[in-house]
């Protein structure tokens, strides 16, 4: 019996991709709306419903769109989310800097305000590098394994005969893989294992060192005028 042809004219829709999941980075930045919540009112750049009610009105459509294979629109508003909450959180930090030598905020609240802003800081950025990195997850989906890219992940060093061999032969960086290069770059303030090649990854990384390090040095500041 004759296998089924694609009518003439009618275009041939590429195979869907499954790809890796695309929920924690959702919840990473619905994590950083959150966190928003712990810093006092005088500190923020707006209310704490507004930065959790855009970031659900911009992932929760991207996900939607995502299954649909709308890739543009996905990348649109996930790139909207992860900027608007980059923002914010460099706007709270300025308002923590200005407002430091006016002592008007408790140690507990400082201390709550830049515990926040570390945190965030760590998986904003960890979102950044997910989305760019070799394309962002819509492009990795479409490869079989991640050889390229810019960071250098330990697996991608392995030639492909011990990649096979442990089993990594198909092996692609994930939400998790990111979030660990950024909890380095925010306390070790180095990529540690994971070495930068592009030169965009490492403007980024400059900008995620600095903003920790400020707000560990406020805390230090602070701590030392307390005492």
């Amino acid at each position: 019996m004759p296998s089924p042809t694609v009518p003439q004219g009618e275009p041939r829709q590429p195979p869907l991709v499954q790809g890796e999941p695309r929920w924690p980075a959702m919840v990473a930045l619905l994590a950083v709306s959150g966190l928003f919540s712990a810093i006092p009112p005088a500190l923020k750049v707006g209310p704490d419903w507004l930065f959790l009610l855009l970031v659900a009105a911009l992932t929760m459509p991207g996900a939607f769109f995502h299954k649909l294979r709308h890739r543009p629109v996905t990348r649109v508003l996930g790139y909207t989310a992860v900027s608007i909450m980059t923002l914010a959180m460099i706007g709270s930090l300025s308002l923590l800097v200005a407002r430091l030598p006016l002592h008007k905020e408790s140690p507990a609240e400082l201390l709550r305000a830049a515990t926040a802003l570390w945190i965030g800081n760590v998986l904003v950025f960890a979102s950044w590098y997910w989305r760019l990195d070799a394309g962002g997850p819509h492009q990795r989906d479409l490869r079989e394994s991640h050889t390229d890219g810019a960071f250098l992940f330990p697996q991608m060093t392995l030639t492909p005969e011990i990649r096979k061999e442990m089993g990594e032969d198909d092996w692609k960086p994930g939400f998790v893989d990111y979030l660990f290069l950024a909890f380095n770059a925010s306390t070790a303030f180095s990529p540690t294992d994971v070495p930068v090649l592009s030169r965009w990854a490492k403007g980024l990384m400059m900008i995620q060192s600095i903003i920790s390090l400020a707000t560990i040095a406020l805390l230090a500041a602070r701590a030392v005028n307390i005492l």
